[in-house]
């Protein structure tokens, strides 16, 4: 694929060259939002310069408002303005396929083999890197949100209210946008969006997608666009749904997927790490997927694989399906249900972004300085850091307790993590590496 140099005004990038681009990056989108953006700010506002740097921070800024996966609504983003639909679904799925398959992958040796000492050794390891990881995102997050006292207490409340007042997610983010809604008209100082990243020098060369370049025809607001997108969407979800519930039954494994993760697609505000509580009340405490235990287990796994974060719903998908044995009892029949299951999730999660982009990302355009829409966002965004500290304390105690004791080899391992990635900003990928190598030495030290 030609890629620009400084000063030529860049050629033309066909459907296929992005294809291969997008492909590429989903086998080496590791290191969680912050490092999948900064990986596509390298490759496609300084080196291939397919886009300006003001539009992808203006692309950027408004993905993190929206739910669901940032990193995976910016490439759809990206991909929709360069190709219209048929670039934001190649963006989009190519950025999540490889994770699947991966985890898929991985879920059936944690299911079939996660008894071997070498696996349980390894998440050992994991399991302390990701309670450090999980306070890294609360606290990059609060540093973006928390910009006064009244965001600070609603991340406080938030806390309180879901680590100690046990009260459902949804009803968290309910209470936090009708928080900002009267924030926007009674103080609107308090709720204002925290600014985007600062620009780097010489990052406005001349771009494919430029600052002066006119918004494409498919990316202008209008109302019967967004009505045939939304109701597109709609109906590919049913068209998935409706089988599933015809043939399994509507209080079915599958079905509850579907439905289940579609609600938790629309709770998605502040990323991966703000949705999980929800995913946990629901399939750990409502429908009994999987342990609270295995769901640790999943996030660890999750962090080890490219791709979106919110990834670690298709080893809840897989979980799920595998343990209710829904095609039968042998391995095979396992496995395929769990397959089954993890696509299930992946649909239901992802979907929903495709749509917010397609349908109503022209809207958020049109609207980006308008503090009654960007007001209860921000209120939203800063009660999600509370929850995801509730979120770093409930991995904890599984992590670090222990038969009413305190695991001290974890405790180790966590502590050494977290100096690794607050002291020495050692990167997620080279941190879980590191940690699983010590989690596999030390079990065979002590096997």
């Amino acid at each position: 694929m030609p890629v620009s140099t400084a000063g030529d005004a860049p050629a033309p990038v066909s459907l296929r060259a992005a294809f291969g681009f997008w492909l590429k990056l989903g086998f080496i989108s590791f290191g969680g939002p912050a490092g999948q953006i900064a990986l596509m700010h390298l490759e496609l506002v300084e080196r291939r310069r397919w886009i300006s740097e003001r539009r992808f921070l203006h692309a950027l800024n408004y993905c993190m408002l929206l739910p669901g996966p940032e990193a995976t609504q910016l490439a759809v983003y990206i991909g929709w303005l360069m190709h219209r639909t048929a670039g934001a679904i190649a963006a989009g799925a190519l950025f999540v396929l490889p994770s699947l398959l991966v985890l898929i992958a991985f879920s059936y040796v944690y299911m079939a083999f996660g008894a071997v000492p070498a696996v349980a050794g390894v998440l050992e390891g994991v399991k302390p890197a990701v309670v450090a990881i999980v306070l890294g995102a609360a606290w990059r997050l609060g540093r973006r949100t928390l910009n006064n006292p009244p965001l600070i207490a609603l991340a406080v409340l938030a806390f309180a209210a879901i680590a100690i007042g046990q009260l459902p997610f949804p009803l968290i983010v309910l209470a936090a946008a009708l928080t900002g809604a009267a924030g926007a008209r009674l103080r609107p100082q308090w709720f204002e969006a925290a600014g985007g990243h600062a620009a780097k020098a010489g990052a406005n060369r001349a771009a494919l997608i430029d600052d002066d370049t006119p918004t494409p025809a498919h990316a202008v607001f209008a109302w019967r666009r967004l009505a045939r997108t939304a109701a597109a969407g709609i109906a590919l979800g049913l068209l998935v749904w409706l089988p599933l519930a015809w043939r399994f039954g509507g209080g079915g494994t599958l079905a509850q997927m579907g439905w289940f993760f579609t609600k938790a697609a629309m709770l998605t505000f502040g990323g991966a790490y703000a949705v999980l509580p929800y995913v946990y009340q629901g399939a750990v405490l409502k429908y009994y997927w999987l342990s609270g235990a295995q769901m640790v287990d999943g996030l660890a796994l999750g962090e080890t694989t490219p791709g979106p974060l919110i990834m670690v719903v298709a080893f809840v998908g897989f979980v799920g399906a595998w343990q209710a044995a829904l095609f039968g009892g042998g391995d095979l029949a396992r496995f395929c249900a769990g397959a089954a299951g993890a696509a299930v999730a992946t649909w239901f999660t992802f979907l929903p972004s495709f749509i917010f982009i397609l349908a109503g990302g022209p809207l958020v355009e049109a609207s980006r300085d308008d503090i009654r829409m960007t007001a209860p966002l921000t209120a939203i965004s800063a009660a999600v850091v509370g929850v995801i500290v509730s979120l770093a304390l409930f991995f904890g105690q599984h992590v670090f307790l222990r038969d009413g004791g305190i695991n001290l080899q974890a405790l180790a391992i966590g502590a050494a993590a977290a100096v690794a990635l607050f002291g020495f900003r050692v990167g997620p990928i080279k941190l879980i590496a590191a940690c699983a190598l010590a989690g596999l030495v030390l079990s065979y030290r002590h096997g």
